[in-house]
């Protein structure tokens, strides 16, 4: 996985020449240079109140073509800035592009980039550009981190204009949860903007820099939830409006008129969706900015996440129909096929076709289907005839009773499974360290959108990195009820088994040793149906076998959908 150079290494967001000593050109994935990283002397001040001392040491004199660790060979020079320099690589053990901060070991942040770094690494939460190595050696300080070559920055898709409605509900939603995972083990990012949230091809959004590039630079905060969550207000903003929050122009955005004040998105532009503008307005409770409509502002991610679950929420837009071209007759339908044509200037002409079923060919099908009709109809009519004179036969015969003592062994018709409603559904990780795996997403499985997924994290191998035997999702039916069918669809081909908890199940069990295997299966749509008569109310859908995913390479589950029938 890597980012593309468009949206690879977090350059910085200050301009200031006499710092600024090198600025590579930023190139598309084809290597051919597009446009240079633009930053803003606004986002210097705002940055430089926050920003402590950062040494004097010189960066170290690297080129094209060192090689760190033997493996690490450095391509391009992005940044280089206060000390430290960010570089596209190349991994030559495992043959994949990768990005490089370096910096000197006597850098007076070295040390609390090096604890940052490896902080992150730790958390291995896929929604984040992953830190794949933090190391000192040879007088350097260097972190190694994914780089997402089908990436692109939210500032570069800014530059066409704004967010439709569904793509900046998707951004915010994604980014909030996101952020609130990393709070929840002790991590904040500072430096949220956007050129720090990528969307990949799939139309997933990452988070890079998490905590790694606050500490390149020094920033700090006594606040970093508040911080973090007006950065994300600031972001959905900018999304919906095309222009930054404040006065200063921004990451090649606009900024507001001067001497209005902070107005809410859907007074700056028409057409904004006004519950994302007034979510937008309740992250933004920072630097006097206040609530809009007088909801309760939102100071941490986990209250934005909770104010975007209470939002209706917002659908995909409809695909456009486009008609299709009108039917051409080729020369052959016209009857010109091998004729001689026209001499120029002669009048030909034009043969009236007859009426359709007029001509011979017709005709004779209409004869034919005639006939047909008749046979049919003669045919049925005697089999109905003979189909009652047997009935009544049979229940006319004094000599003989129908009787029905319940041991009738004629075959019954068989009749459509009818839907189960799942009343809830909860992410299953017994074997696991913290025993839950992306619960956030968990919704996603019953949600009746195709293109929305539950996933597990990565590992790497198919069989969960030999950590564990598998992860599962458990269904809830509200009540014991007949079970006959569970549907699954993923994203590729996934080996899943259907457990069941017992009928006397009081309450939700917790111990995978509580579900009994009833089927398995595997592929992308897979129809899950007991060997035997089932009645539970607890399901457990456990994946056993994960696929490679194309998107980012690694090996991971994601459930689509899931169906029950009784």
């Amino acid at each position: 996985m890597a980012e593309r150079s468009t949206a690879a290494v977090d350059v910085a967001d200050n301009s200031d020449e006499t710092s600024l000593t090198a600025q590579a050109d930023q190139s598309t994935a084809d290597g051919v240079a597009k446009n240079r990283e633009r930053d803003t002397d606004s986002d210097e001040v705002q940055e430089s109140a926050r920003t402590d001392g950062s040494g004097k040491t010189s960066p170290p004199e690297l080129h094209s073509g060192h090689k760190l660790a033997r493996r690490y060979r450095l391509e391009e020079c992005v940044t280089r800035l206060d000390g430290f320099s960010s570089w596209r690589a190349v991994d030559e053990k495992l043959r994949r592009a990768v990005g490089v901060h370096i910096l000197p070991a006597d850098h007076s942040r070295a040390r609390s980039v090096l604890a940052a770094a490896r902080s992150s690494a730790l958390l291995g939460d896929p929604r984040f550009v992953q830190v794949l190595d933090a190391v000192e050696e040879n007088d350097l300080v260097y972190v190694v981190h994914e780089w997402l070559p089908d990436a692109t920055e939210l500032g570069t898709l800014l530059a066409s204009g704004p967010l439709e409605p569904y793509d900046a509900y998707q951004m915010v939603s994604q980014v909030s949860s996101a952020m609130a995972a990393a709070h929840r083990e002790g991590l904040a990012h500072l430096r949220l903007n956007p050129n720090a949230v990528l969307r990949a091809s799939t139309g997933q959004w990452r988070i890079r820099g998490l905590a790694v590039n606050a500490a390149l630079r020094g920033i700090s905060s006594e606040t970093p939830q508040r911080t973090d969550t007006e950065a994300i207000g600031a972001l959905l903003y900018a999304a919906l409006t095309q222009r930054w929050p404040y006065e200063s122009d921004a990451y090649g955005l606009a900024g507001l008129p001067k001497d209005i004040g902070l107005i809410a998105p859907d007074q700056v532009r028409a057409g904004v969706h006004r519950g994302l503008s007034e979510l937008s307005m309740r992250a933004l409770v920072n630097d006097g900015a206040t609530a809009s409509r007088h909801e309760s502002p939102c100071t941490t991610p986990e209250e934005l996440v909770k104010a975007i679950g209470e939002m209706p929420r917002i659908r995909p837009p409809e695909p456009a129909f486009t008609a299709p071209p009108e039917y051409q007759r080729t020369t052959y339908q016209q009857g010109t096929y091998g004729r001689q044509g026209p001499h120029p200037g002669a009048t030909q002409p034009i043969t009236t076709p007859p009426p359709p079923l007029q001509s011979r060919t017709g005709k004779a099908l209409k004869w034919a289907v005639s006939a047909l009709l008749i046979a049919a109809l003669g045919l049925g009519s005697w089999q109905l005839a003979d189909a009652l004179m047997d009935q009544g036969g049979k229940t006319e015969d004094p000599g003989k009773t129908q009787t029905n003592d319940g041991n009738d062994k004629s075959p019954k018709k068989p009749t459509g499974g009818k839907p189960v409603a799942i009343e809830g559904v909860r992410d299953f990780d017994p074997f696991g360290s913290d025993g839950s795996e992306n619960p956030e997403d968990i919704n996603k499985v019953d949600d009746s959108d195709p293109s929305s997924y539950w996933q597990t994290s990565y590992y790497e191998s198919s069989d969960f990195g030999r950590l564990k035997s598998g992860v599962g999702v458990i269904l809830d039916l509200g009540k014991v009820q007949q079970v006959g069918k569970v549907t699954v669809k993923f994203v590729g081909d996934t080996s899943v088994e259907l457990r069941s908890a017992g009928s006397d199940a009081g309450s939700e069990p917790t111990s995978f040793d509580a579900y009994e295997k009833v089927a398995d299966g595997s592929g992308t749509t897979v129809n899950l149906k007991p060997g035997k008569a089932l009645k539970t109310r607890y399901l457990l859908v456990w994946l056993t076998d994960l696929p490679v995913q194309a998107d980012d390479g690694k090996w991971r589950g994601r459930v689509a959908d899931i169906k029950v029938t009784s």
